[in-house]
């Protein structure tokens, strides 16, 4: 059994396609899978996907490279995470990678929004969903200047960043999810980095529509490949696929408080 801990199932690329994607996870043994919202005027829909299905779950915020949308405010992500379906605060995080011509100090619109995610994850007692890309020092500082820490404190998902970066994030207590791209040719590093963590704090997920995983690498990603990603895991660290899918299970139902 599998969860994919991260998904868009609301973007236009599935979204038209839920019954065959339900079927699909239940035939790859893939129970659960939480849709991740990116924006506030698309919670509606991720929240509305998670109370029809009882499989799937929903989280709220807005990422951080979307710009001229709605800023949420912490009181509206608060009451967003009241729906016992919502299960998380996020996506959330810095993004640096995309600069457009900007400088890192011109991103304070995007370093404010992830302090309103973070204030609003630790008032509600939910895990954050943290996207960092190309900003893993400031990632890092704004979550210590805030005090982010503790057993449920969140996930850095899709992770793609240095062994330094994953032993600072586990030592504040996040969980480190690895997506189809540690199946790809050119992930070795990652690979060192998948094998070297403690199996307790690692999760999977898809990230679909994206970065599908070999053998499905180019095309569209869906739920059902999570289990790809647990069979790279298993094969790095020399374990039954089982026993990963067991732990990464366990892991993403304690961090997650799914049932």
């Amino acid at each position: 059994m599998f969860i994919d801990s991260h998904c868009h199932l609301s973007f236009p690329e599935l979204s038209a396609q839920i019954p065959e994607l339900l079927a699909a996870m239940s035939a790859a043994q893939v129970a659960q899978a939480i849709c991740i919202c990116t924006t506030m005027e698309e919670f509606p829909q991720v929240r509305a996907l998670a109370s029809a299905h009882e499989q799937l779950w929903a989280t709220v915020g807005v990422h951080p490279d979307n710009e001229d949308v709605h800023e949420p405010s912490l009181e509206e992500l608060l009451a967003g995470a009241q729906d016992p379906k919502v299960v998380a605060i996020g996506e959330t995080g810095l993004d640096y990678y995309r600069l457009n011509g900007r400088s890192v100090a011109d991103m304070e619109w995007q370093r404010e929004r992830f302090r309103t995610h973070i204030r609003a994850a630790q008032r509600c007692d939910k895990p954050l969903v943290v996207h960092t890309r190309s900003a893993s020092e400031d990632t890092l500082r704004l979550l210590r200047e805030e005090h982010a820490g503790g057993d449920r404190v969140g996930v850095f998902h899709c992770f793609t960043e240095t062994a330094e970066v994953a032993r600072a994030a586990v030592d504040l207590g996040f969980h480190i999810s690895f997506s189809g791209i540690l199946t790809f040719k050119n992930a070795a590093d990652l690979r060192e980095v998948a094998k070297a963590l403690p199996l307790d704090r690692i999760l999977i997920e898809t990230d679909s529509p994206y970065l599908a995983p070999v053998p499905y690498r180019g095309k569209l990603n869906q739920p059902a490949y999570v289990p790809h990603v647990a069979a790279q895991i298993a094969e790095l660290r020399g374990l039954s696929l089982e026993a990963v899918a067991e732990a990464t299970t366990a892991n993403s139902r304690r961090l997650f408080g799914l049932h």
